[in-house]
Parts: C-alpha cells; structure tokens; sequence
C-alpha cells in the first residue's frame, strides 16, 4: 500500500511551524497590546520603586517595533549594568549561539547540492540530508564542511572563554565586587576539633578580620520558627478582624443604620473573632489573637535567652572567616590548608549571607561523599527510568512508520493532513516539554542531599545534572527512538540490515528536533514575552490567596529571580542537538538560527525589565555552558563516523578520525588552561601596579616599597653630597616614575572619564596595544582584543564605586542568633480601630498600621513598603 510508507515527517515539521507562528503571533501582539498598560507584569523594574535606581532601565517607547532596535542597540555596560553578570552571559550564548548558526547556513551552498542530487530518491526535509547521499565518495564534502563548521565553533569556544576570564577578573578586581563583605569571606567545611577556635585563624592567615564559627541552634531555631509562625497568624488574624469590622460598617451605613462606638466587638461578634485549634484537629478552638498575644512575649524571652548563649553552643564542623581584603581572602581560598585528606575542604567564597545553607554546613567529609555519591545515583535513576515515556514521546513522533506492523493504526492515514502533523509534529514536542519541566525540583533537592552550602552551588550542581539528562533523554532517546520507529517493519524483517536502516535514517529524527526547536523559538519565546503565569500569579492568585498586606506588598514587590541553572542546560541542549545534526541534517540550522534570535530578544527584554537576576554566581554557568556545547560537537563527528563506516567510505573514515582526534585536543587543552583561572582571582590583578598604591583588592604597604623603594632612597642620600643635589636626583626619578605609571594608565583613566574619583588600578597584563578596525582581525584576536585591558572598557562606571560599608558581627553567623521579631502589620481603618489594637498590643508586640488603608468597597490596601 503506497500510503503505508509516505513521510510525513516534511508535513509534521510544517504544520508545528504554521500552529507556533499563529500562537507566538498571538502571545506577542497580546505582549504589545498590554505591556503599556500592566507595567506590574511587563516593565516593573523600570515602571515601579522597587528595584535599585542603578538597576533600573529607562522605559521604552509605546509604539509596537521601535522598542526591539532599542534592545539592541544598547551598548556591553548598558546590559551588565541592567541585567549583571550572569544575565549578560546568557544573553552572549544565546547571540553567540544564533550567530554561528546563521553563519552555519553558509554550508548550504555545498552540502544541500550534494544531499539532494543524485541520491536515494528520498523526498521532502530527507532528500536534504546525508541520508539520501548513495554514493560514499561524496562523503568527502561532509568530512571537510564539519572540519570548517565544527572548528569555528571550538574557535568561538575558545574565544569566549577568553572574555569571559578576562571580564569576569575585570568585574571581580572592581570596587563594586572587590570590597563587597561576600569577597572578603571564606567559607571552610569539614574543619577539625582543634581548628574550631577563633585563636587558631589569626595564627594561619595573615589580614583576619573575624572569624564566624557555625554553632549548633536547633533548639534556638525551633523556638525561632514557632514565634515567626504565631507572628504571622496574628497578623492574618488582624487583618481579618479589622477587614470584617469595615465591612459590616459599610453594610450597617447602606442600610441606614450605623454602628458607633470605638470598642471593635461593637462591629464584630465575640463569635466572629479568627479562632483557632492550638491542640490540633480535635482540640478546643481558643481565640487567636488573645492567644498569640498571651504567648508570644513568652517566646521572645526564651528566644533572647538561649541567643545569649549561642557564642558557647556546640560548634558544627564548618567556619566562615572575614578577612580584611579580597586579596587576603583569595590567598586562604587558594591554599591547601590541612596536611589531611578531605580536611579543610569544601572552601567557598563569594556567597552572600542570605544564600548560605545552612543545615548543610554540619556534615562531616565522610557523610558529604556518601550524600553526594546516593544524590547522584538517585539522578542516574531518574535519567535511565525517564527513557521510558521519553521514548514513547519519540514512537509518536513517527506513528506512521509502524503501521504496517500494526494494522489498526491505519485510521490516521483517513485525518486530515493538518490534524495528523499536530499529532506526530505539535503533540509529541509538547508533551517532551511538560516531562522535561517536571525535573527540576527534583534535581535542586538532590543538591541539597549532595550537601551544598550555598544556593549558588545548588545552581551550578542542577546545570551540570540536568544537562546530562537532558542529552540522554531528549536527545539519545528520542534520536534512537525516533529512527528505530521509522524503519521499525524493516528491521523485523531483516533484522540483519538493522545497522545500515539505522544509519540511513538517523538523520530522519531530525525533522522531530526542528519542531522542537520550532516550539522553543516560537511557542515559548511568546509565551515568555506575555507572561502568562505572571498575569496568573499576580491578578488571579493574588486576588483569592492574598488576605493581608504584607502578602499584597510581597505579590506586588518581589520580582520572580532567574534559576540559571536549569535555564542553561535547556538552551545548551538545543545548541547540541543542532550540532549533533548540523551536518548530517543541515536544514536543522536555519530553524535553530531563527529560534535562537528570537529567544535572545525575548530574554532582552524580560531581564532587563521583568526579572530578578537571581543569586549572584559571578557568570560561573557560562564556561560551563560553553563546555558542554563541545557534547554537540563530539556527538555530530560520532554521528558522521558511524555513518562513513556503514556506508563504506573508508577514506573519510580516517579524515573523520583525525577531526575528532583534534576536537579532544583541544577540548583537554582549554579545560586545562582555564579550569582553575575562572574560579580564582589572580594575584596579578589584585596587587598595584607601582607596588605602592592601593588598590581594591589590596590595601596596605607591600614588600617591595619597604625593602626597595625605602632602601634605594636611603642608598641614594648617600650617594649624594648636598641635599640640593639629593631632591634634584630625586626629582628627575620620580618624574620618570610618573611618566612611565602614566603612560600604563592612559587607558584605564579614558574607561573612567566619567567617574568622579579615579580609584588606584591594576596592572595591564597583556601589554598588547594593537589596534584594528578590522573585524577580522578583532575577531581572530581574543588575545588583544578580549584581554583584561579591553574587558575592563565594557564594565559600567557603577563598577568603579565601592559598596557601603557596614560592620555587622553577625553577618555570617546563623540568622537565628540575631533573630528579631517582625513587626505586625495591619491596615488602617477609618473608626480608629487599628490604632486601639496597637495599644492592646502594646508590650506583647510591635504593631504598625502605616502605610496602609481600606478601599471604598471595604478591601484592604497598601500604599508604600512594610514597616
């Protein structure tokens, strides 16, 4: 039967095309039409007092086009300054990515000629393909077009691996980073007995400030969290009472007759009071707020209590210890400090108080690689068990192929051919998309099963995992899946020829990662930009959940933060998947291009307008990210290789070989020569440059100003037999000392002409000074054009100014230990009501109804921050 074995795979990837343009049209003119008017959902960063005035970016034009050109045009430090570091690496991978990609589209003036022409008398998406080449001495071309393709991707690697090491040292020698406290701390774990004593740092290290050692407080902790919790329910319980006593005012003077009085039961029945169950489910209902405000104060003594013995608890096995300068703390972050294995370690820096975990800071070095060895196993479960529906979304993306073996799938040759390609090309990338969302929280809980301290380690930990399943998963599986399906009736009747029916048609499963790649750069790039679960969250959610004005302030104020490490791996992934199949599937490229312009622009927007930047990871996901696209890379050659060996072309065999072999050279090399530079600080661009100024990083007198300056000058006096002669020798040194720093600053002073104060720089170490408007050149030339002198040009001049300096003794200790209780807050109400439940509130706790009010129709509102 002639239908039995028609692709439809061409059909599929068109009608996934046609039914994501109309719905990403329709998100994006929904976007256009709405953004000016709910500036809470589409522009609260710039629209709304909520973020940081340097963060904020200016607001955009009204008209429906303009505001793209604006994005971008906006300049390297424009992006930093609105988005951060890990916001602005991302935002280069996806241009990056989508640049190659485009670039890549170059390869069609040989290999679609070669694919096309000639061949098996595929049809369709598969006449493009190496699958429909017969004859193997044209898999020549395919050998020499993936030497040019693959190794301008490993250039661009190398490339941005080198800017990224260089802007990121630029970033972090900065003030704005350098003097930040979370640079001059270092976390160490697994610390032994007799290291646990403040005494012991100052004896180790050179510049030791303070010294926080982590303490047992789970007594503190419980006592800490119960008082939080009556705290919160008698704010709702507040809020509530007072809520319905405006109501029932606002009916009673409808009706004609109104309630006086200044007593609040005069508006509420006793029995209408918020009650509760303290006991449980079948306990007696009490009063909530007398209740609260009768135990309460009772906490807050006991809470006070045990956190003046906090200093004296039993100490954990870990340590966080401020040092006086970045470049102390580098020097202790660098060293191996214990002559014990697994002692002293794991050492962190960079992490803000509020990032830390702090329940993983008890392990002991055993514990932590037994955890860490069951988080893993646990994934490589998940990952080999997901195979199953993950393969099944693969059987359906090629239904058609089976039908011969299964006669009474033969129904869907009779639906239309647009209801049967949003069934084997719509619904399958769906349904891949909604297995793959559900992973990630369960990849964030392993990370904290592995033990890691800090939200920025949990991050770094998913983007590793989740990576690793997306490849196995939604790129192996359905690759094999999907190729394996196609040819399924062949292999069972000759499952000899299994091998070559699967090396034919592997290329085939191509068509299934188009749509995917359609319904990424279509489907959710509109869906991002309209914010669907914004609009929900903020005027549905919050209109039935948000019962007081602290959650109303929260809902309108907090901004969702970016989770980078599950939002990397997704779009490293598709970078794959494109490599993997760029030659062998070339078509793959134009559709990748587009999706990945389309996501970038997408992204421009919402971080730089809608999201938060998240933890702070110092753009740590990037060279990992750049690491990983080297997978797409190793499995294209392997793919080809596989492909030459079926097909017998014996001398591409070997010059597909010697690709490889290059790609693991350089892979090796480059891992060597930035695995350690991009997580350290180097000394060189921390010290000054003179060896007398100070710098950021460093402050104080160096070695070289006490042992040769001050001992050349004292050689000097001698030397000379009048004082005249001795200030005019002196003179004419330091003139040529000041030239010499001069003319080493000139660039730096050009970066900073628009700050007030120049703060005392590093040194330059390239000292490569060519210049070029020439853009290959620039391009060919990371090692003068991205070096450390140019990468401090795209920092922002916000860089240049040292963060406000605070001395907090129990920055890095516990918050329990400092633990206040919140102020409760209710809502003023126009009888005076709130102003008496703050005086009965008086001495149990602090109560505040400012910044607050009721509506006309008797709801509760805020109009300004919490107290």
């Amino acid at each position: 039967m002639a239908t039995d074995t028609r692709p439809t795979s061409t059909q599929a990837v068109i009608t996934t095309l046609l039914a994501n343009l109309a719905l990403c049209g329709g998100f994006v003119g929904a976007f256009i039409l709405l953004r000016i008017k709910f500036k809470r959902i589409y522009s609260p960063r710039a629209s709304l007092d909520i973020v940081d005035e340097s963060k904020r970016p200016p607001e955009l034009p009204k008209d429906p086009i303009s505001w793209i050109f604006i994005l971008l045009g906006r300049s390297h430090s424009q992006i930093i300054e609105y988005v951060g570091l890990d916001g602005y690496f991302f935002l280069r991978y996806l241009f990056n990515i989508s640049a190659l990609f485009f670039m890549g589209l170059l390869t069609y003036t040989v290999l679609l000629p070669i694919n096309a022409t000639n061949g098996r008398g595929n049809t369709g998406f598969d006449k493009l393909s190496i699958s429909n080449v017969q004859n193997p001495d044209r898999y020549y071309a395919h050998v020499f077009i993936g030497w040019l393709f693959y190794g301008l991707v490993i250039f661009v690697i190398y490339r941005e691996l080198f800017l990224y090491n260089s802007l990121r040292l630029a970033a972090l020698s900065s003030p704005k980073y350098a003097q930040k406290l979370s640079s001059r701390v270092v976390l160490f774990q697994s610390v032994p007995d007799t290291l646990l004593d403040e005494k012991q740092f100052f004896k180790m290290f050179n510049g030791v400030k303070r010294i926080y050692i982590v303490r047992n407080a789970r007594k503190l902790g419980g006592k800490v969290r119960t008082r939080d919790g009556l705290l919160s329910k008698l704010e709702a319980a507040e809020n509530k009472l007072l809520r319905m006593a405006v109501k029932n005012k606002l009916k009673a003077d409808k009706k004609g007759t109104p309630i006086e009085g200044t007593d609040i039961n005069d508006y509420v029945p006793e029995s209408k009071r918020p009650k509760f169950k303290p006991d449980g489910m079948f306990g007696k209902k009490v009063d909530t707020i007398n209740y609260c405000l009768d135990l309460i104060p009772k906490l807050n003594k006991e809470i006070r209590s045990l956190q003046k013995q906090y200093r004296s608890a039993r100490p954990k096995n870990s340590l966080f210890v401020e040092f006086e300068n970045q470049y102390t703390a580098q020097i202790a972050y660098q060293t191996a400090i214990h002559h014990n294995p697994l002692r002293m370690t794991p050492v962190s820096t960079g992490m803000e108080p509020g990032d830390v975990i702090w329940h993983n800071l008890r392990m002991f070095w055993w514990e932590k690689s037994v955890r860490s060895t069951i988080a893993c196993c646990a994934i490589a479960a998940v990952v080999i068990l997901w195979a199953i529906p993950v393969a099944f979304v693969g059987v359906i993306s090629n239904l058609t192929y089976i039908t011969n073996k299964l006669p009474w799938l033969k129904f869907i040759y009779k639906l239309p051919k647009v209801l049967l390609g949003l069934i084997t090309g719509l619904l399958p990338t769906i349904m891949l998309s909604i297995l793959l969302a559900m992973l990630p929280i369960f990849i964030r809980g392993m990370a904290s099963v592995a033990g890691a301290s800090s939200v920025q380690k949990v991050e770094l930990f998913s983007q590793n995992a989740y990576f690793a399943f997306l490849i196995v998963n939604s790129f192996i599986v359905i690759t094999l899946a999907s190729s394996a399906t196609s040819v399924v009736t062949q292999i069972i009747e000759d499952p000899t020829s299994s091998l070559n029916l699967l090396a034919q048609n592997l290329p085939k499963a191509s068509n299934f990662f188009i749509s995917y790649i359609i319904l990424q750069g279509l489907l959710i790039t509109g869906s991002t930009l309209f914010q669907v679960v914004g609009l929900f969250l903020y005027y549905i959610l919050g209109f039935f959940l948000d019962s007081t004005l602290r959650k109303k302030w929260l809902r309108y104020s907090s901004l969702d933060g970016m989770v980078w490490g599950t939002l990397f791996p997704v779009y490293t992934n598709l970078a794959v998947i494109t490599l993997a199949y760029s030659i062998i599937s070339p078509m793959i490229l134009v559709f990748s291009a587009f999706a990945f312009m389309f996501v970038f622009i997408a992204f421009s927007y919402n971080l730089s307008y809608v999201y938060n930047e998240g933890p702070d990871v110092r753009g740590l996901h990037y060279p990992r990210a750049l690491f990983h696209t080297f997978t797409g890379i190793y499995l294209g050659q392997v793919c080809l290789l596989g492909m030459f060996v079926v097909g017998k072309g014996w001398g591409p065999i070997v010059l597909q070989a010697i690709g490889l072999g290059f790609t693991v050279f350089c892979h090796m090399n480059l891992n060597q020569s930035f695995d350690k530079l991009i997580k350290v600080i180097p000394i060189d661009v921390m010290r000054p440059l003179d060896g007398v100024s100070e710098t950021p990083s460093f402050q104080g007198q160096t070695d070289y100003k006490v042992k040769v300056l001050d001992r050349k000058k004292q050689h000097t006096h001698h030397k000379y037999d009048s004082e005249e002669q001795l200030n005019q020798a002196i003179n004419e040194e330091n003139q040529i000392n000041d030239k010499v720093k001069q003319d080493m600053l000139d660039d730096d002073i050009e970066m900073q002409q628009n700050v007030s104060t120049i703060t005392p720089l590093l040194a330059d170490r390239d000292n490569k000074k060519l210049e070029s408007n020439n853009l290959f050149i620039q391009f060919f030339r990371p090692d003068v054009f991205h070096n450390f002198r140019h990468a401090k040009k795209l920092l922002p001049a916000s860089y240049n100014i040292s963060p406000e300096q605070t001395d907090d003794p129990h920055a890095y200790s516990a918050p329990v230990a400092s633990s206040k209780p919140m102020t409760v807050w209710i809502p003023k109400d126009p009888m005076g009501l709130s102003k008496i439940e703050i005086e009965n509130a008086k001495g149990s706790v602090d109560m505040s109804d400012e910044n607050s009010s009721f509506n006309e129709k008797g709801g509760i509102i805020f109009l300004g921050p919490s107290p």
